[in-house]
């Protein structure tokens, strides 16, 4: 006779790892289908400038605190060799004191009245009592002078330990804005990486072709500001072409300040590093109509990227990273002010 016993449920492990498993398997389908889309190469190259412009600031403030370990090294130099020299200048006059205290105590020890009541000759004891009282005022000057260096070299001493937590704490700021100026860096490789070969090769395509469009600028025909502005001008643009690399000055590289400040140096004018600095350096000029040829262009709110006017509307400046010195629209940026030097 056959069996009719009833089927066997299933095991609620089994059925709650298999709605588990569903439930994923949902969640998953939902999340690829809202996941957001792949970047634009537009988008993409919007960051990647984004992430150059804020570099830029950070190179700036880099510069900055490179321009100011160097002054305070020199300080530090300075008052080291001073202090060095004030202690050579301490034992000297220590020296002079212990042979002006060996001849007074030859001389002897007994009370000068008496040395003249028992001296057989006393208008020769007279002659030397009147010796050291000449030596007791030439000791009286010598301890007078020490204690005066002494005082001098504890002055010395102390501006250079302060000089010296100064460049400390710059030399780590220095180390801070360098990290953050490569992280930026990095970001924006990492942006660029994302993109396919094809897309990465339009982007370089398009970057050469502006570089070779703003090497042939019409500059027009005004005039220089002057004769140190025009031969500034002269000088960068015999560097165009030349790769931005942060914090380089040349003459085989440049960060944007550095740019300004080597072609000025080549005209024979010393103007500051930074591109803050840079805005102040000379007469201010409010009006792009009223720039010349030579003239510093400051841009950005914060002063943080500098170029030459060359004329006609174009600034020759070094862009950013991954381009090279070269002629763009003044309109291209947000103009600060121009100095006239």
């Amino acid at each position: 006779m056959a069996s009719h016993r009833r089927p066997k449920p299933a095991s609620r492990t089994r059925v709650t790892v298999l709605t588990a498993t569903a439930a994923a398997a949902v969640a998953l389908t939902a999340q690829s289908a809202h996941a957001d889309p792949k970047p634009t190469k537009s988008e993409v190259k919007a960051k990647v400038d984004k992430l150059y412009e804020e570099a830029e600031q950070a190179t700036e403030k880099y510069n900055g605190a490179k321009e100011q370990q160097s002054k305070l090294k020199k300080q530090v130099d300075d008052l080291q060799d001073n202090v060095a020299r004030g202690q050579a200048d301490l034992n000297k006059l220590r020296g002079e004191l212990g042979a002006l205290a060996s001849a007074q105590y030859r001389s002897g020890g007994i009370d000068p009245s008496v040395q003249l009541f028992l001296s057989s000759d006393p208008s020769n004891f007279l002659d030397k009592a009147s010796s050291m009282d000449q030596l007791s005022a030439q000791q009286s000057e010598a301890v007078g002078k020490i204690q005066s260096k002494q005082r001098s070299l504890a002055q010395q001493r102390q501006e250079a330990q302060d000089k010296l937590a100064d460049l400390s704490d710059t030399r780590k700021q220095l180390g801070e804005k360098k990290k953050e100026v490569q992280s930026k860096l990095a970001g924006a490789q990492k942006l660029l990486n994302s993109l396919t070969a094809a897309e990465r090769s339009a982007l370089n395509a398009a970057d050469a072709r502006s570089s070779r469009a703003s090497s042939r600028a019409d500059l027009g025909s005004d005039l220089p500001a002057s004769q140190v502005g025009g031969a500034a001008l002269a000088a960068a643009q015999s560097k165009i072409g030349s790769p931005y690399v942060y914090g380089a000055t040349g003459p085989g590289s440049f960060d944007c300040s550095g740019l300004t400040s080597w072609a000025y140096a080549q005209a024979g004018a010393s103007i500051p590093r930074t591109s803050q600095a840079q805005a102040s350096a000379g007469t201010p000029i409010y009006s792009t109509s009223a720039l010349k040829p030579g003239d510093l262009v400051i841009f950005y709110s914060d002063a943080h990227h500098v170029g030459l006017y060359a004329g006609n509307g174009q600034v020759l400046h070094a862009p950013k990273p991954g381009a090279s010195v070269r002629y763009e629209s003044i309109g291209n940026m947000p103009f600060k002010l121009g100095v006239r030097i």
